[in-house]
């Protein structure tokens, strides 16, 4: 099939702030949609899960010679999501037009000196071990057109879920999360708005050693510390105007210890407080925005005590996942970037300016393994 054709399949790949593993999707584009055919999560192993954590602790921008190593060895294991994912669907790689995969973020820094944000996940690799053409780098282009590179899921919640008749807004609950402002058809802002899942993640497994916090029992056994939310509330960052994003060289284990010093808080009570804290400064960043609808997905849409927190917050504006608009919540990234790949071999630029600044509109991604 043609790339490009409303019959080719494009397959999709991320991992996200939580560094869980990679999220696969295989997606069909008919004519103004996405059809979800299958999807996987495969986790880490181990030890790459373990190189990863240790070169975001670091707290800095890896050198080229550790990311180098690293590129490769996140480049394989990508290849490997896709190859099983194709094998599960039963099809042949050459029914793939495209793969387009988002690596796994190290490092965003597009307010420095020199702006960088850096992926790591070879999409050569991909490519040759994959035999599929690659899609990769998304965000480079977009910071040298003087955006921040990201969000750049508002550029796919447009062409799902925006409508005519109301103004929407589509808040994406990763360890990051984002919101997309819909006016009509059009994107009017996006942004990240700050945490998502990412420091109620590190505090549980801090204190129980398990992954996140299931339907966020912990968090709603607990009372939010008014102070410390307070506290926690002054950064600066959550008063900075759009464009704007941020990650993990911000809101880490780090930040949070600063806010907790000389502070006698439960430990249930600061995973209480950090559940306050996701769900006002994604109200708080909703604030003036006159929504008619609010869309959540990501897997923030799991906790269902943050989910009722922002219900609680935002009424009586109604709140809902994707699912009730015919997008599954878990798959949004990953549909994402296969979309983006569909994109990027057409040739089509995207106007990332409402989201994230860009002076002109970009051409999305690098293409490894196309055959001239």
């Amino acid at each position: 099939m043609p790339a490009g054709s409303s019959e080719a399949l494009y397959l999709g790949m991320i991992s996200g702030t939580s560094r869980d593993g990679v999220d696969a999707a295989l997606v069909g584009f008919p004519d103004h949609g996405a059809e979800l055919l299958h999807a996987i999560c495969m986790p880490y192993p181990p030890a790459l899960r373990n190189d990863v954590d240790t070169i975001i602790a670091a707290g800095c921008q890896p050198s080229a010679g550790r990311a180098a190593s690293l590129d490769e060895s996140l480049g394989r294991f990508f290849a490997r999501v896709a190859n099983e994912l194709i094998q599960q669907v039963g099809i042949e790689r050459r029914d793939v037009a495209a793969i387009g995969s988002h690596g796994q973020t190290v490092w965003h820094e597009p307010g420095g000196e020199r702006p960088v944000s850096v992926q790591l996940g070879s999409g050569s690799m991909i490519s040759r071990a994959t035999g599929i053409t690659t899609i990769a780098d998304f965000r480079r282009a977009d910071l040298v057109a003087g955006g921040q590179g990201a969000p750049l899921a508002p550029l796919l919640h447009r062409v799902l879920l925006a409508s005519g008749s109301e103004r929407r807004a589509v808040i994406n609950i990763g360890g990051i999360a984002n919101l997309t402002f819909l006016r009509g058809r059009d994107i009017a802002a996006g942004f990240d708005t700050g945490p998502g899942n990412c420091l109620m993640d590190a505090w549980i497994h801090k204190h129980s050693d398990q992954p996140f916090d299931r339907d966020g029992a912990w968090a709603a056994g607990g009372q939010p510390e008014p102070q410390l939310l307070e506290d926690m509330l002054s950064e600066p960052f959550f008063h900075t105007a759009p464009p704007k994003s941020t990650g993990l060289e911000l809101f880490n284990m780090g930040w949070l210890q600063r806010h907790l010093a000389g502070r006698s808080v439960a430990a249930v009570a600061v995973q209480a407080t950090l559940a306050e804290l996701t769900a006002r400064t994604i109200a708080d960043a909703l604030c003036g925005l006159d929504t008619d609808r609010v869309l959540l997905c990501g897997g923030g849409v799991h906790n269902r005590h943050l989910v009722d927190l922002l219900s609680s917050q935002l009424a009586p504006v109604p709140v809902e996942t994707t699912s009730a608009h015919g997008v599954d919540p878990d798959w949004v990234e990953a549909i994402l970037f296969a979309w983006l790949a569909r994109e990027r071999l057409a040739g089509r630029t995207q106007d990332t300016a409402p989201v994230t600044g860009a002076r002109k509109p970009v051409l999305l991604g690098r293409v490894f393994g196309l055959e001239a």
